[in-house]
């Protein structure tokens, strides 16, 4: 009974970090806090969410990936991510359900070989898996292109301010309004305020940035223009200020492209302004080096401090 009873504790922790991950956070509270917010928002994003990630979770335990990275939740939460997209783009359940099993699935078939690339890279995987595989059957969905933004204008108020800025992190999960929001940031304070911190002032630079060059108060108010810059100035908080804010400021010009051209960027702008300050990093203070051998430091210390949370959760 008690080794049934620690399989299930285990087992639960695992699918909740694989959540947290998604803030990039490898806590299992703040995989509680998201999964509140998407029950708050939409119920059926929780079971996207949930699906994906067990659906990851199960096929990189098949493919033999290693056990403290899926207990990190390093293999399940590009899968929660691609369940998310899945129901988020697809109106029938049945049809979602059945693409964010075979994505999330895809997602941890592609994680391992993708990310030995990246490392050699010395570039971290974030959301790229679910990227590449929502890409690729997302055409087949929408004909490519998605609404790039609200049509209608406000005028904002202090309390929109604070809703919109909110409401950028429910969107870090698919999610919408400030309450969810709320919940977010309070489950990657859980983990680390100062990765909060860093989160509100990327979200609230992001956010500024839009509107100075003409997004509207729609947008704003549906959260869609903080939360790239959220999860950009928490992948970069490790590595100065400098190059965190020009991080979130690269996000800020990709995203204002992604929604001129019309295409589904979803967290793109995040994985690739983190991307460019992580290649700086390595070009500039490690130098030239054998690019199969060597790692970017920062990614050393990630899946240093990610295990080490693992076990002391344990």
């Amino acid at each position: 009974m008690h080794a049934a009873a620690e399989a299930q504790s285990t087992v639960l922790r695992t699918l909740l970090r694989s959540l947290g991950q998604i803030v990039l956070q490898p806590n299992a509270f703040t995989g509680a806090c998201l999964l509140a917010a998407w029950l708050l928002c939409d119920p059926r994003l929780a079971c996207a969410a949930l699906t994906g990630a067990v659906a990851a979770n199960v096929s990189a335990i098949l493919a033999g990936y290693r056990e403290d990275d899926t207990r990190a939740g390093l293999h399940g939460f590009n899968g929660a991510l691609a369940g998310l997209a899945a129901f988020s783009f697809i109106a029938d359940n049945a049809t979602a359900a059945a693409v964010a099993i075979l994505a999330a699935t895809g997602t941890a078939w592609l994680l391992e070989p993708w990310s030995r690339r990246l490392r050699a890279r010395r570039l971290g995987v974030f959301s790229s898996p679910c990227l590449i595989v929502t890409w690729l059957w997302l055409p087949l969905v929408t004909g490519g292109t998605l609404p790039a933004n609200l049509s209608t204008v406000y005028t904002l108020s202090a309390a929109q301010l604070s809703s919109g800025l909110l409401a950028g992190f429910a969107q870090t999960g698919f999610a919408t309004g400030a309450w969810p929001g709320l919940l977010v940031l309070t489950g990657i304070a859980a983990a680390s305020r100062r990765h909060a911190l860093w989160a509100l002032i990327g979200a609230g630079l992001a956010s500024a940035a839009h509107l100075l060059l003409g997004a509207n108060a729609g947008s704003f108010d549906a959260g869609l223009l903080g939360f790239n810059g959220a999860l950009t100035a928490i992948a970069l908080a490790d590595c100065g200020v400098a190059m965190t804010l020009g991080g979130v400021a690269v996000s800020v010009v990709l995203q204002v492209f992604a929604t001129y051209f019309g295409w589904p960027a979803m967290t793109a702008p995040f994985v690739l302004a983190t991307w460019c300050m992580q290649w700086l990093i390595g070009r500039f203070t490690l130098g030239p080096a054998a690019p199969e051998t060597m790692e970017s430091a920062s990614i050393t210390r990630s899946v240093t401090s990610t295990a080490a949370a693992v076990r002391r959760a344990d």
